[in-house]
């Protein structure tokens, strides 16, 4: 299951189990939209894969135990913010590609 992991790795936001912001790859590497957007521009730092949206773990009992207060969120906070200069290198040939043939 999803570490659900409390920031952005790069900029530290928070990023709540209910946000509609946060970011992750295949690996779970978590980044607020901006982050994504603006500095990363869909690819991961880390595994140069894309990035989508991070699913929303229920709040409430709906079935079976399945939601927020019997799987919390994540409390470990990885904050690794990336080089830029280093990243746009790393990124410029890989931004062009759709995430799903990197």
């Amino acid at each position: 299951m999803l570490e659900l992991r409390p920031t952005c790795e790069h900029c530290n936001v928070a990023l709540p189990p209910s946000s509609e912001q946060a970011r992750i790859c295949s690996y779970e590497c978590t980044f607020c939209a901006t982050c994504v957007d603006t500095i990363l521009l869909n690819v991961c730092p880390i595994c140069g894969g894309g990035f989508a949206p991070r699913p929303i773990r229920p709040a409430h009992n709906r079935k079976n135990g399945n939601y927020l207060a019997n799987d919390p969120a994540g409390t470990t906070v990885k904050h690794r913010p990336i080089d830029p200069a280093a990243h746009a290198a790393f990124a410029a040939p890989l931004k062009d590609i759709p995430p799903a043939q990197r």
